[in-house]
């Protein structure tokens, strides 16, 4: 076996916490950061004084339940340590990862040897503490209100038509995608049952998942009062909780680092191969709407890093926000949504919970332990961000590389893109759409995105409730529909 490389860079401690309501409140986060990287530091079996002493850098993952004034100042004072980078990141489903491969892009050229990287969220209790009327007592905060990291501007026609929640977006993903495989709308529906129900069994094995409890693919697709359907084809029970009280973080060290530090060999999961690319960024812009080349191409990069195919992969989380997410990254894969591997080691984003931008870290920590119960084997994760604009897979294995990995850079996804028309008449074809349901689980307004004569496309909102019942039940992509000019720079579907 050749020696393995020195700046190799791996993961030698991972955390987990999660506080569950019956266990609530939560701490605070920055106490649940600190929590979360002594355990990390702790997993390593080395001396943690010697490990917390060796960072030479801090990544906070940017926390949407408390606006701290300086993040990973305050976290670096309370474990007493002094990184020479102390950073507090933007925020994405890929995040994490980005953060994973920007420390081993410093290990590789040497300007690195041991960092940490956490995030925690408290949304659960911040939402009850608001329904109770109740002011957190919490520290530090920030006194000057900060705005959102939002990464791109909003687009005009996209304010108009109310195309902000990603529950929206990507169900009109999911239902493109539907109608390239030419699945009949309740045919479609009972597979996206098929694909998560199995995926609450894992979260039920998960001792960090939020929800442990077991559903069918009937339980998960049924509207009912208590589980009512939020944008067709989603219920409740089939998108994302990001509402979680949750911390997780990681040691990412050289090989020779680990060495110094007296890291056990069997500790060490290594970084095999990285990817990340991003598609247009606003939803009709994506072309084609069923499909991600971008995902394609990022996966593509992780899995050439380790010279490995999809059939040389053991294990598997990907990224699931929304069934679509998967659906989407399993057209890139070249995976059958039944592989026998499964989708997800952690239970995935609705069940086993997505605490802001921090998901990545738990399925991350979550394919570290998997891995070392299965030396030699191959895990890969994945992430989403955006409305299916950024895409990040990670490699990793026990197993060190033959070779120095060589972490990529994001790249575009391929060029084709559709320009958008802000406002727009007559008539056009449409390209994906779904329904928005109220709180009692009635259609309440629908989102048509339609490609227009000219090759542009453009956003429609759709009110007629018969309209709307002809959108769920019968096949409306590639019908032709009219539209008339709106108030507020809406396009009216009216017919």
């Amino acid at each position: 076996m050749s020696p393995v490389d020195g700046r190799a860079p791996c993961l030698i401690g991972v955390a987990q916490r999660t506080i569950r309501p019956e266990e609530g409140p939560s701490p605070e986060p920055l106490l649940l950061w600190d929590e979360a990287c002594r355990a990390a530091v702790s997993d390593t079996g080395a001396p943690p004084e010697k490990v917390l002493g060796a960072a030479g850098s801090l990544d906070v993952l940017y926390c949407q339940s408390w606006p701290y004034d300086d993040p990973a100042g305050r976290l670096a004072e309370r474990l007493g340590i002094q990184p020479a980078s102390r950073r507090y990141s933007g925020i994405g489903g890929t995040t994490p990862h980005t953060l994973v491969t920007g420390a081993a892009r410093a290990m590789l050229a040497g300007d690195l040897d041991v960092a940490l990287i956490v995030g925690a969220e408290a949304l659960d209790t911040v939402r009850r503490a608001k329904k109770a009327g109740e002011r957190l007592p919490w520290s530090y905060r920030q006194k000057e209100k900060q705005p959102f990291p939002f990464e791109a501007p909003f687009h005009p026609a996209e304010i108009a038509h109310s195309v902000f929640q990603a529950w929206l977006t990507f169900a009109v993903f999911d239902v493109a995608r539907r109608a390239h495989l030419g699945v009949a709308p309740t045919e479609y529906r009972q597979s996206l049952g098929r694909l998560l129900a199995p995926m609450t069994e894992v979260a039920v094995a998960n001792p960090h998942a939020w929800f442990r409890t077991p559903r069918t693919a009937e339980e998960l697709i049924e509207p009912t009062p208590a589980n009512r359907m939020i944008a067709y084809p989603y219920t409740k029970t089939m998108v994302a909780i990001m509402d979680v009280d949750m911390a997780a973080a990681l040691v990412v060290a050289t090989h020779e680092a680990a060495d110094a530090l007296g890291v056990p060999p069997e500790r060490r999961v290594y970084l095999r191969g990285a990817g990340e690319a991003h598609d247009p960024v606003y939803v009709a812009e994506h072309e084609p709407m069923w499909a991600s080349p971008a995902m394609k191409v990022a996966a593509r990069r992780a899995l050439g890093g380790a010279g490995a195919g999809i059939d040389d992969v053991a294990h598997l989380d990907l990224y699931s926000c929304f069934a679509s997410s998967i659906g989407m990254a399993c057209d890139a894969l070249g995976l059958a949504e039944d592989d026998r591997r499964g989708v997800t080691v952690t239970g995935g984003l609705p069940f086993a919970g997505g605490p802001g931008s921090g998901y990545m870290l738990h399925s991350t920590a979550s394919m570290v332990e998997r891995l070392r119960g299965d030396p030699g084997s191959l895990g890969l994760v994945s992430g989403v961000g955006m409305h299916m604009t950024k895409h990040a897979f990670g490699l990793y294995s026990t197993r060190p590389p033959e070779s120095r990995p060589a972490p990529a850079d994001p790249a575009a996804g391929p060029e084709a893109s559709r320009a958008i028309r802000d406002r727009w008449d007559g008539r056009a074809t449409v390209a994906a759409y779904t329904v928005v349901h109220d709180r009692a689980g009635e259609p309440e307004w629908g989102l048509a995105v339609c490609d227009l004569p000219g090759g542009e496309r453009g956003y429609g909102r759709i009110e007629d409730r018969g309209l709307l019942e002809a959108a769920e039940e019968t096949e409306w992509v590639g019908a032709e529909v009219k539209a008339e000019p709106g108030p507020d720079g809406i396009n009216l579907i009216v017919g």
